[in-house]
């Protein structure tokens, strides 16, 4: 999947389709085990194209193979719409986060990129920040890790100065939201910054922590807020320590980090895209256009039936 913006068309569509069909089988399979009567299956898929500035965005995992091979009413593509209507298509997970977790002042997911949303003058406002785990994934992998566990690589590094501000002065963090991005900025701007450092690992992994939580605390600092704040972390971000750590070192005392349980931290965006199923069904608004820069609200995804 990683791959996948490589491929060439005849390849990309086997991937769809395959993807479709595998995704389809895990449910099954998992609906079986805990003996679930399924009313219908939500899928995000996964991005390997978003361009939205050109009105493009594309999910492998076909919503009809899916369907098929799980013998259930699935709901997909729950983005094309958004950006066919101007908007960014994503983030998406803010509808649930209106809804299911407004008691929170932010919510902040992160996952391979970072994103937050917050209530601001009746509107619900949300963009990406910037890289998160896809950044510390990337410089893991070179050495034949999938990740850091808890940071605890990253906790040993040094601060790299000058890496520091090459990142920081990316221009996607100067643009204005709404914005939203993904894995080609990641490996066309990004990842080269950090392949030319000749350092190690751990303090690579350091400063890239540094960077993650600086962005996120800069974000929120330009939102205009009274009193004490909560954050509501949730995404693979929120199991390392050591981002955690230095994250609440950024925001200083006037926001408080809250991470849930586990479970929540993993699952809150399928969660949220099954919300999402919902509304689909019931023709309610499932994407905010305060949210992606489109010209209105709809109610998205395409619904596919079994054959």
């Amino acid at each position: 999947l990683k791959e996948a913006i490589s491929l060439s068309a005849e390849q990309l569509l086997s991937l769809h389709n395959e993807y479709g069909i595998w995704l389809g089988e895990q449910a099954r399979r998992f609906a079986e085990e805990e003996n679930l009567e399924v009313d219908f299956l939500s899928s995000h898929g996964h991005t390997v194209h978003h361009q939205p500035e050109k009105g493009l965005t594309f999910q492998v995992g076909s919503g009809q193979h899916l369907a098929n091979a799980s013998g259930m009413k699935t709901i997909c593509d729950f983005r094309t719409n958004d950006v066919a209507l101007g908007g960014q298509g994503a983030p998406l997970v803010p509808i649930g986060d209106h809804f299911l977790f407004g008691s929170y002042d932010f919510c902040l997911n992160l996952g391979g990129i970072c994103n937050i949303s917050f209530a601001q003058d009746e509107e619900r406002i949300a963009y990406d920040i910037g890289v998160a785990n896809m950044l510390l994934n990337h410089i893991t992998a070179k050495e034949g890790l999938a990740y850091d566990k808890g940071g605890m690589l990253a906790r040993k590094g040094k601060l790299i100065p000058s890496l520091l501000k090459s990142l920081n002065n990316l221009s996607y963090y100067a643009q204005p939201f709404p914005k939203s991005t993904g894995y080609e900025w990641f490996s066309k701007e990004v990842a080269p910054i950090v392949d030319g450092v000749k350092e190690p690992m751990e303090s690579l992994l350091y400063t890239c922590v540094h960077h993650i939580a600086e962005q996120i605390a800069r974000a929120i600092d330009k939102i205009p807020t009274e009193g004490d704040k909560s954050l509501l972390i949730t995404g693979g971000g929120g199991f390392n320590s050591f981002l955690m750590e230095v994250l609440q070192e950024k925001l200083g005392n006037d926001v408080t980090i809250q991470i849930p349980s586990d479970q929540l931290i993993e699952f809150k965006e399928a969660l949220v895209f099954a919300f999402m199923g919902v509304l689909r069904l019931e023709q309610e608004i499932n994407v905010l256009h305060s949210v992606t820069g489109a010209s209105r609200d709809s109610s998205s995804g395409v619904l596919y039936l079994p054959a």
